[in-house]
Formats: structure tokens, C-alpha cells, sequence
């Protein structure tokens, strides 16, 4: 590598901007990673929890030696009503395919690694814009000096100003973003395994759905890790905007919920954090590539919102990204014909078709955030609540009130509305 050129510059020190590094490095390949965090993993926040696909893929031995908080071996699924909730859970202790991580130590091993393998990592480094010479990337502008390249990609997040420079994306609504929020709170490692049932070393994933987030469309979650455990919600910012509500309105009310408080009980606040998500699914995907350039994980809107999927997307994204620059350089060419192998590398993948599936789903839902995540849940709570009563009128009687409020409440019209609506998704699931 020569003062300021190299191979393939990294905009992003994130997973999908790591893996593209590593990916690289381990080929031979010149790379340089820069990031404008302080380290690998202080600009980012999810739940969280990785997978072994495609993780294993990128980083054999993580198993044996990443910072790993818990094998997730229970999965909880919640539904709340105001005072009362209905959890589904399943269990499978031989699980060996989930793991909460802290991504401050998550980030922090996965760029040791490519360090390793010989890439260069350069921390506190703000790219302003991209050098561009007759329509083709060359480099990256800090606020320093120029840097280039024969690939420059881009994993600078879900508001990608760079990818907007050139064209490949432009500005975002508020109905294709979501603000997530967190909190870790510090609990023993004892008081963790008994409020939540857990062996030792197992884990547990809680995705919540109804009243602590008003019929917002979005999903709350809690997450267990080794001395603490990581709670937060993640909604749509076009629907705070129009209830007048903040994200921490909602995540205080998630965390006072009468069926999540004594989970969190006694608990000592170790961290706050706040970050954008791509919300837009399928339909907001960019164009992927360009003259010299890629984009992969949240810069290229590329999370599965139906089942909470981004950073094992973003890991895949860079890993192929990677694996097409590196048949670039062995070519010398670094066109967007031969980058746009990227694209279709992803489109064979289940990821992009399980985006693809799902395209109508987030609209659907968020068009009709009241009845799926607001009515529904409440009405899911009172039927179950009728099995916890012993009195004087007969069960019958009970479920013909039920039935009746029901249909008082909702009306006619409405359920014949929710009812086409509950079809379209499962044809769109199922075409």
C-alpha cells in the first residue's frame, strides 16, 4: 500500500463494514477501515443477538473465542395489554444457533481480527465526501486529506450521506425509519437466571408486542447477557410524530409494565443509547453498487423487519460485497458491471427473498398499527383473563359478552376490514 492508495477503503466499522474487512484481509487483499467512532462499536446499538449463519462463515472460531454473553436457548414471545400480558415461550436447550452480544465488545473483537489478518483500521476519522473522477469512486475526503482506492465501500449507516452524494439513494421518509432506544441494566448473574428460568449460561429473548408502545407500529425486547440485561423498543418515527410521543415515553412505560418491572427490579442502569433503523423492508433497498463503490448493511436498508433481522444481513452483505471486490481486483476492473455481481450475489441469498416476501407486510401493518397491535393484543389479554375466573356466571355466558364487546368495539365494518387485511398478508406471505 502506497501513502494514500490501496485497495478497497471501508466506510463503517460496523458488522456489515467489518466483515467486508476481514473478508479482504484474509484474501491478501489492501484494506483500510475507517470509522468516525472513537472505537469499533460506539456509534452502534441493537437488542442483541447474532446467528451462527452467516457468522460462522466469516468468523470461524467465534464460538471459542468472541466475547459471546449467552446462548440463547428460550425465546419468549409477549403480549400486553395495559395491567396483564400473554407469553408464549419456547425452549430448546440443545440450541446452538443464537447469542446475545454487547456490541462495544462485539465490534471491538471483530476488527481485532482483521487487524490481525492485516488490514488498517483507522479510528476517529470522519469521511466528509467521496472522491469522484468522471463518474467513477476513487477515494474517500476527510477532514485531513484524501485517501484512495480502487473500491470504496460504504457502511456508514442507515443515513448513508455518501451513498446519497452519488445518487444511490435518496433522502429517507419518516415511514421508512425507526428509532430504536436501549437501556442495559446491571443485575447479578444469579437474579438473571432465576427471573427468567435460565441454566447456566443459557439465554433468553423476549420480543414484546401491544400497550407499552400505544399502537405504534414497532416491537419492544429484552435480552439477557451474562451481568446484565438489555431492554428497549424500537418504533416508527412517523407514528411518534403523530401521537406527540417520544421513545422514551415508551420505554419507560415498557419498563413499568406490571409483567416486565420485576424482571428489571433492583437493577442498576449501566447504559442509554439511541439509533436509527431501516424500517422501509424489500421496497426500500437502493441500487447496491456503482462505478468503483458498494453499499451494504443499514446504508443499503437492508433489515428484515417482520422477524428483526439486520445484523446477520449486515454481516452477509459485506462478506459478499468483499467477495466481489476481490474477483474485481483479480480482474482489474471495477466497473458497475462488474460490481453489480454484488447485487445479484445477494439476490440469491434467503435474506434478500425473505425481504422480498415480507415487501407488503410492513405497510400492512403500519396502515393498520391500531387493530394488529393495539386492539388485537387487548382483546387476546381479556379472552385469556376468562380463564382466570371463578365466580357466579356461567363460562358460556362469559364468552357470549366477550364476543359481544368484541364486536361493539371493533364494529362490523372494522372486522371486515381486519379480516381482508389478515388475508393479505398471509398471500403475500404464502405467493
Amino acid at each position: 500500500m502506497t501513502a494514500n492508495k490501496t485497495d478497497v477503503i471501508i466506510v463503517g466499522a460496523g458488522v456489515a463494514g467489518v466483515a467486508a474487512g476481514i473478508t479482504l484481509a484474509r484474501a491478501g487483499k489492501q484494506v483500510v477501515i475507517v470509522e468516525r467512532g472513537s472505537y469499533a462499536g460506539a456509534k452502534n446499538m441493537f437488542g442483541g443477538a447474532i446467528y451462527d449463519y452467516p457468522t460462522k462463515d466469516i468468523y470461524p472460531e467465534f464460538k471459542e473465542k468472541a466475547p459471546i454473553e449467552r446462548v440463547n436457548k428460550t425465546h419468549r414471545y409477549m403480549i400486553t395489554d395495559d395491567e396483564t400480558a400473554v407469553t408464549v415461550s419456547y425452549n430448546n436447550e440443545k440450541s446452538q444457533t443464537s447469542y446475545t452480544v454487547i456490541r462495544a465488545k462485539w465490534d471491538k473483537w471483530c476488527v481485532e481480527r482483521a487487524v490481525e489478518l492485516g488490514a488498517y483500521y483507522s479510528p476517529m476519522t470522519v469521511v466528509r465526501e467521496l472522491i469522484v473522477n468522471d463518474g467513477k469512486v476513487v477515494g474517500i475526503k476527510t477532514d485531513e486529506e484524501e485517501f484512495f482506492a480502487d473500491i470504496v465501500i460504504l457502511a456508514d449507516g442507515v443515513n448513508s450521506t455518501l451513498a446519497k452524494q452519488i445518487g444511490l439513494r435518496g433522502n429517507l421518509k419518516d415511514s421508512e425509519i425507526a428509532v430504536g432506544v436501549k437501556e442495559v441494566i446491571s443485575l447479578p448473574k444469579e437474579i438473571i437466571e432465576e427471573r427468567f428460568n435460565l441454566t447456566d449460561g443459557s439465554g433468553c429473548v423476549t420480543e414484546i408486542v401491544g400497550a407499552p408502545m400505544k399502537g405504534i407500529t414497532g416491537l419492544g425486547f429484552i435480552y439477557t447477557n451474562k451481568n446484565s440485561v438489555s431492554i428497549g423498543l424500537g418504533v416508527n418515527i412517523d407514528e411518534l410524530k403523530k401521537h406527540k410521543l417520544t421513545p422514551n415515553d415508551l420505554l419507560n412505560q415498557l419498563k413499568e409494565h406490571p409483567s416486565i418491572a420485576p424482571l428489571i427490579k433492583g437493577g442498576e442502569l449501566l447504559e442509554y443509547s439511541a439509533h436509527l433503523i431501516p424500517e422501509g423492508g424489500f421496497n426500500s433497498i437502493p441500487k447496491l453498487y456503482g462505478d468503483g463503490v458498494m453499499v451494504v448493511g443499514d446504508a443499503a436498508m437492508l433489515v428484515d423487519n417482520v422477524h428483526w433481522e439486520g445484523t446477520n444481513i449486515a454481516m452477509m452483505s459485506g462478506m459478499l460485497a468483499a467477495q466481489t471486490a476481490i474477483e474485481a481486483l483479480e480482474k482489474n476492473d471495477f466497473s458497475a458491471k462488474m460490481l453489480s455481481l454484488y447485487e445479484k450475489k445477494f439476490k440469491e441469498t434467503s435474506f434478500y427473498k425473505d425481504m422480498k416476501t415480507y415487501k407488503d407486510v410492513v405497510k400492512i401493518v403500519h396502515d393498520n398499527s391500531y387493530s394488529f397491535l393495539s386492539f388485537y393484543p387487548q382483546k387476546i389479554n381479556e379472552f385469556f383473563e376468562m380463564f382466570t375466573e371463578s365466580g357466579y356466571i356461567p363460562k358460556k355466558s362469559l364468552y357470549k359478552r366477550f364476543i359481544k364487546n368484541f364486536v361493539k368495539k371493533r364494529n362490523i365494518k372494522g372486522l371486515i376490514k381486519d379480516v381482508i387485511n389478515f388475508a393479505k398478508l398471509f398471500i403475500g406471505v404464502l405467493k
